[in-house]
């Protein structure tokens, strides 16, 4: 099994012509994930790359979603925690972050997610899941 880093999943996935380095290596990248028999991506890649997709080359939400969609379908990829990426892509197409939405996706066993975040983070997990609650904490609390 070889792992891959979020690099090559970049290539793999975004034709940018303008980068002379990225031309050469997405026919490499291609031929890694496909001929490959198996690949492994670490949980840690799948959130990097997200953020590659969305803060570099503007990837909208949709589009990152039929990414991870895409990635997570492919036979010969073993990514870790695919299920918990599965659970948090909806979130993620209907406006959460989604480190936030894999951090309640990841929380599911638990009765309330803590954060000092934001508020927004509450009201869009509210408005989109009945899962695991996410709380502003707002006064010291006498049973954490």
């Amino acid at each position: 099994m070889i792992a891959l880093d979020t690099n090559i999943l970049a290539r793999f996935y975004v034709d940018d012509p303008g980068d002379p380095e990225a031309v050469k290596q997405r026919p490499i990248a291609r031929r890694i994930l496909m001929d490959s028999p198996s690949l492994f991506v670490p949980l840690t890649v799948t959130l990097e790359l997200e953020w590659v997709l969305r803060a570099f080359y503007r990837f909208a939400p949709g589009q990152i979603v039929a990414v991870f969609e895409h990635l997570l379908g492919l036979d010969q990829v073993n990514t870790e925690e695919a299920e918990r990426i599965a659970i948090a892509l909806p979130l993620t197409e209907n406006g959460m972050d989604f480190a936030d939405a894999l951090h309640l996706a990841g929380s599911g066993h638990c009765q309330a997610l803590y954060t000092f975040d934001d508020r927004g983070f509450a009201r869009r997990a509210r408005r989109l899941t009945d899962a695991t609650a996410v709380v502003v904490p707002t006064q010291q609390l006498d049973n954490p």
